[in-house]
């Protein structure tokens, strides 16, 4: 299992239950978390979708939103990021900092949102608190405080040390497993201290007077300190670690506490990062306050699809307040809208609420209308929230239905799928003819495909995407398509003159009509047209789609009774045929944008993979933490890139592609295309 999600399972898991929402702690090796209840989830051990925690703590209520934090499923992630007022950031000490912690950790500093660390796993054997500290700080290049300390190590660990109140607490004395004040091991008397003595300068230097005040009394009181790193916390200048073992429970309460404390409350966070909303009409923009008296405005970050409760969004509600049963307005697509129920969720148990404010994060019943990303207003104030941009899907999959009988019911499934999951998109291919489902990587499509087989009963055969190959000429050739057939009475009579002439790539099909004199009457030109366009939807090299040209028709005859629309369509397709033969015909591929963004240590290995994929490589731009490698790469060569790019980088490199243009295939990859090209159509005679 995935050790940076076991941890943050267990922890939410740890959350929860202290918050009084369930009555024992959930297991992540059992599958009895509350936060994972997707079969694919339990199967896996791992999270898929984002899920709702809502608990009270300390006179607030914390709205919790658990992320999956494998990178095939980090676009929820993404979405989550873009709702949160704060983040929380788990990972487990026997894996280290991850990939995958450092692209969350990205996410959120594109919005310039605070955080906190927990470290778990402190009960496993190799594990170093102080070892990883350093290796967070060098990785993330950040400034961290100390919140609590170990007691004991590895497989001795009992509980912490909370360095804000100077107390400690054990873990596990009764079965409970909730913790209970005890005295500070004489033996760490001395890291407390330095413990605390960091924390008490990290809050001093992030504010100015309190700074003053240290350095001229050498000490600050709680108060002070709380003060102080809620302004660092704020302002991203400190980062505060918390440690402990989230499957044990051990520092579970201390870290709720410091999300209570430290962490900007809706109206705080307003305060300092106000979310800019635009005005319908492109007439300015307006800052959200999170006064439940302004006019109702709300983002949806989710929709899920529910076998009990149906179709759910997920909203952050930015203005106003929203009750059950009210109409508003879908501003994103202009449409009105009245909801059903409202809810607070705790994995997948919801809870009715009467009423939801400014600051909430709430899931609403009976949309019809509403997909993730829309804004939803009140009829009298529209305006837009901006969305995120998602990463785009990287690895395709083709697919068909075990069962012909499941042809249409295959694309209802996926539709309903991506309406859950925006990372997800669903093309019918009208080049290749096939139903091309794109995914994060493998295990996002594994788990599509399981869905729509549990939730839809529709199985797919799955195969790697055709590449959409054209055909084109490299000189100008003329040739005469003429078709002549008697039958007794009325024959066919067509008769065409053209001339091919090849056009810069990506300028398509220009047909030009030179008849003069009558030599073909003008009602039969359009036929002749049409046919050509026919034709051009299978070559004479491997029956691909035939681009940029320009087709002239420049003489021909005709039969006063033979001659008809279909006479000169079968005269144009053959003509068109017999020039390409002439015109130097070509095979065409897709050539793609792509761009790498690794770690410098893996840019020579990247490099040379992509040269070995017959690349160019365009430019490399430095960027924080790396290198951004851009280069010119035929897709054929990239229908499986993702898992060679992990392989050589061990996670740690992200990319993105986008098509480019159609470049001629070299003679070499050509020859051997068009040999499986008459392979396979051979095989689907037999």
């Amino acid at each position: 299992m995935h050790p940076l999600l076991e941890c943050l399972h267990a922890f939410l898991g740890g959350f929860i239950y202290e918050g009084g929402a369930v009555p024992q702690m959930g297991s992540v090796a059992a599958g009895t978390t509350a936060m994972d209840y997707e079969p694919e989830e339990h199967h896996r051990k791992i999270s898929i979708q984002t899920s709702l925690c809502q608990i009270p703590w300390n006179d607030a209520a914390l709205n919790l939103l658990d992320n999956p934090g494998a990178p095939s499923f980090q676009a929820e992630a993404k979405q989550a990021t873009h709702v949160a007022d704060a983040v929380l950031w788990v990972f487990n000490a026997s894996a280290g900092v991850k990939t995958e912690l450092e692209k969350l950790w990205e996410y959120a500093a594109e919005r310039s949102l605070p955080g906190l660390f927990f470290i778990s796993g402190l009960d496993r054997e190799g594990t170093a608190w102080a070892t990883l500290v350093e290796e967070l700080e060098k990785a993330l290049e950040i400034k961290t405080v100390p919140l609590s300390l170990p007691i004991g190590q590895q497989t001795s660990l009992e509980g912490v040390v909370d360095l804000l109140s100077g107390e400690a607490y054990r873990y596990g004395a009764d079965a409970s497993g909730r913790r209970q004040k005890a005295e500070v091991p004489a033996a760490l008397g001395g890291q407390v201290e330095g413990a605390r003595k960091k924390l008490m300068e990290g809050a001093a230097e992030a504010d100015d007077q309190l700074l003053e005040k240290y350095l001229g009394d050498g000490m600050l009181t709680a108060q002070e300190i709380l003060q102080g790193l809620k302004s660092g916390v704020t302002t991203r200048s400190l980062f505060p670690v918390l440690c402990g073992s989230a499957g044990k429970n051990i520092g579970t309460v201390e870290a709720l506490n410091a999300l209570v404390a430290l962490l900007p409350s809706p109206v705080e966070r307003a305060a300092a990062h106000p979310v800019q909303a635009s005005k319908l009409g492109g007439s300015g923009s307006i800052q959200l306050s999170p006064d439940p008296t302004a006019a109702f405005a709300a983002y949806v970050f989710k929709t899920i699809i529910d076998p009990f409760m149906g179709r759910l969004n997920y909203l952050r509600v930015y203005a106003g307040a929203l009750a059950p049963d009210t109409g508003f307005l879908n501003a994103t697509r202009n449409v009105r809208e009245k909801g059903g129920r409202l809810f607070h969720g705790v994995g997948k148990k919801y809870t009715s609420i009467e009423k939801s404010v400014a600051g909430d994060i709430v899931a609403i019943a009976k949309l019809k209308d509403t997909q993730t990303g829309d804004t939803l207003t009140s009829d009298n104030a529209p305006l837009l929230i901006p969305k995120p941009p998602l990463p785009r899907p990287l690895l395709s999959f083709a697919l068909e239905p075990k069962s012909k009988a499941d042809v249409e019911k295959v694309s209802l499934g996926l539709h309903k799928l991506v309406e859950e999951d925006p990372s997800l998109e669903f093309v019918r291919n009208t080049e290749t003819h096939e139903m091309i489902l794109s995914a994060m990587g493998q295990l996002h499509g594994d788990v599509a495909f399981e869905k729509l087989k549990r939730k839809y009963g529709i199985e797919v055969n799955v195969h790697t995407p055709k590449v959409p190959y054209k055909e084109t000429i490299r000189k100008a050739a003329s040739a005469q398509g003429k078709y002549k057939k008697q039958t007794g009475g009325h024959g066919q009579y067509g008769d065409t003159w053209l001339k091919l002439e090849p056009l810069k790539r990506g300028a398509g099909f220009q047909f030009v009509d030179e008849i003069v004199g009558g030599a073909i009457p003008r009602n039969f030109i359009p036929a002749v047209e049409k046919g050509v366009v026919e034709a051009m939807h299978e070559g004479i090299l491997g029956g691909f789609p035939v681009v940029d040209l320009r087709v002239t028709l420049y003489d021909g005859s005709y039969h006063d009774v033979d001659s008809s629309e279909m006479a000169f369509k079968i005269a144009a397709s053959m003509g068109l045929k017999k020039a390409m033969e002439q015109a130097s015909p070509v095979l065409l591929e897709p050539i793609m944008t792509v761009e790498v963004s690794t770690p410098d240590e893996f840019m020579g290995a990247v490099i040379g993979d992509l040269n070995s994929r017959r690349g160019r490589i365009q430019d490399t731009v430095p960027k924080a933490h790396g290198t951004i490698i851009k280069a010119a790469v035929p897709l054929a060569e990239m229908l499986k890139y993702s898992s060679t790019l992990n392989s050589l980088t061990g996670g740690r490199a992200t990319y993105s592609m986008d098509f480019l243009t159609y470049e001629e295939v070299p003679r070499e990859q050509a020859a051997r295309i068009l040999e499986e090209q008459k392979a396979a159509k051979a095989g689907a005679v037999q």
